[in-house]
């Protein structure tokens, strides 16, 4: 009786634990895309701020709760604003983010042609 137990206890486990990885896999790339809005500086996976440890239970909680990553993104981004966001969406409050490293490529080129112009002559 006491084999049958254990046998099916890691039935269980093995049937469960796939889940479980998922759900882990999934709250890690969630918190690598949130800034921690006490460091600043890293994101919530890498944070140990008291901020970083009660949004990973957050979201730890949502996923259980059975919300997409989306409206994960969309709960957090309506209570703390865009900026907890690493990879912000694209709309009209983020064109400059999003085209600046584009503006700054192409002013660099500019710079760059015309220097090779004044050499060549």
């Amino acid at each position: 009786m006491r084999i049958i137990k254990v046998f099916i206890t890691i039935l269980i486990l093995f049937y469960f634990s796939p889940l479980k990885a998922d759900q882990d896999r999934l709250q890690n790339s969630i918190t690598k895309n949130l800034r921690c809005l006490i460091c600043q500086g890293q994101s919530v996976y890498d944070s140990d701020s008291e901020f970083a440890i009660s949004l990973k239970l957050v979201v730890k909680n949502k996923i259980k709760e059975g919300l997409s990553e989306d409206q994960i993104y969309n709960y957090l981004t309506e209570k703390y604003g865009e900026w907890i966001l690493y990879d912000p969406k694209f709309n009209k409050n983020t064109y400059f983010l999003w085209f600046l490293p584009l503006l700054i490529f192409l002013f660099g080129g500019a710079i760059i042609f015309k220097k090779l112009i004044k050499i060549k002559k």
